[in-house]
């Protein structure tokens, strides 16, 4: 299980509710795909945090380059404004945070810090929550 954070390029308010429901759906497809299952997705304006759980033979630069890959490339499609807003072609940075979950913290202990990341008293919005599944 793995804690990722992913910045919008440029730390760019881009998410907005609608962009959030969007985002839910991109990654309902996934695990259809790969061995990836969301425990839990939320989002502030402009970053991303992901609870998930995959399987060990996936790397984690291999988990990341396919949730980036996936979800940039039909944001763009989906909400071609947002183009126009994060010139370059980019939608993430180059950057990510990444954690095993377990290492420093269960899963009790990440999803309340997650919880808690305000920033400016924004308010962090849950917006997809899933069980543990065994592969």
């Amino acid at each position: 299980m793995y804690h990722l954070v992913f910045p919008l390029k440029y730390r760019k308010r881009v998410i907005t509710e609608d962009v959030g429901k969007t985002l839910i759906t991109i990654c309902a497809e996934i695990p259809e795909r790969y061995e990836i299952e969301f425990i839990e997705i939320g989002h502030e304006s402009n970053h991303v945090h992901f609870l998930i759980q995959s399987v060990p033979k996936l790397s984690i630069s291999k988990l990341v380059r396919i949730l980036k890959s996936l979800t940039a490339r039909e944001m763009f499609r989906l909400h071609p404004e947002i183009k126009l807003l994060l010139w370059g072609g980019n939608f993430w940075t180059s950057g990510f945070y990444a954690n095993r979950v377990g290492l420093y913290a269960g899963k009790e202990v990440i999803q309340q810090y997650v919880q808690n990341q305000r920033k400016d008293k924004e308010e962090y919005k849950k917006i997809h929550s899933g069980q543990l599944k065994l592969f």
